[in-house]
């Protein structure tokens, strides 16, 4: 699904230059589920920028099913971040007006799913994570773990490919984190692909695969640089 060749990202220039990622080369089979590690600074969440199209490398090539992502239109870029990745940030990054199903069901309020369906899927999904008694309550009336399943249930809502998970587990303790990684890797056992981005062994091990960076370079699993 994922193919990585050489891939760099700098910003700035001159005196102010940072090189975020330097020569990054990485597979990532349909289905599989790959972990990134790597401490603050080394150039993970840069990476998951780029794969999730939320940024472009400055150089190097990013193939998705065979894509070039760089030469894809903006319009296209959308389209495959809305209809094929989904997101797991570590902030949830819910809305605090809204209740537990209409967060889940804000994305397909944009891609213009009906009422009718945007119920049925988010039905679904609640009752995928847990959440069927939450499922009007708001977030500032939900713990941690409650917040993070809201959140993985909004990602699925489309049906995406790909899962992105940014630290999905760096806010909460150590239990509801390992409840949280047993969803993602039902999702994975299902077929969901996953990206997981930690500075946790624990947490790393519930991929098949472990990739590790340092100042933006591959110091171990992937494809590392001579």
């Amino acid at each position: 699904m994922i193919e990585v060749n050489n891939l760099c990202k700098t910003y700035g220039r001159g005196d102010m230059r940072v090189d975020a990622v330097r020569g990054v080369s990485m597979r990532v089979q349909s289905g599989g589920f790959v972990a990134v590690m790597g401490a603050s600074g080394s150039g993970k969440t840069t990476l998951m920028n780029i794969l999730g199209c939320l940024d472009t490398q400055t150089s190097g090539e990013y193939l998705f099913d065979g894509q070039n992502v760089r030469r894809l239109s903006k319009q296209k870029k959308v389209h495959l971040r809305n209809k094929r990745i989904g997101f797991v940030f570590q902030s949830f990054y819910l809305l605090p007006a809204l209740d537990a199903r209409q967060n889940i069901e804000l994305p397909m309020v944009y891609a213009g799913v009906s009422a009718r369906e945007r119920h049925k899927r988010s039905a679904k999904l609640l009752e995928l994570t847990g959440l069927v008694s939450r499922a009007h309550h708001m977030p500032s009336e939900l713990s941690g773990g409650q917040r993070q399943r809201v959140a993985i249930a909004r990602a699925l809502v489309n049906a995406p490919h790909l899962i992105l998970a940014d630290e999905p587990t760096g806010n909460l303790d150590s239990r509801t984190g390992l409840g949280i990684m047993a969803i993602l890797r039902g999702l994975n056992e299902a077929g969901t692909t996953i990206v997981l981005i930690t500075h946790e062994k624990h947490i790393a091990r519930f991929a098949e695969e472990v990739i590790e960076l340092k100042d933006g370079r591959i110091v171990s699993g992937g494809e590392e640089m001579p």
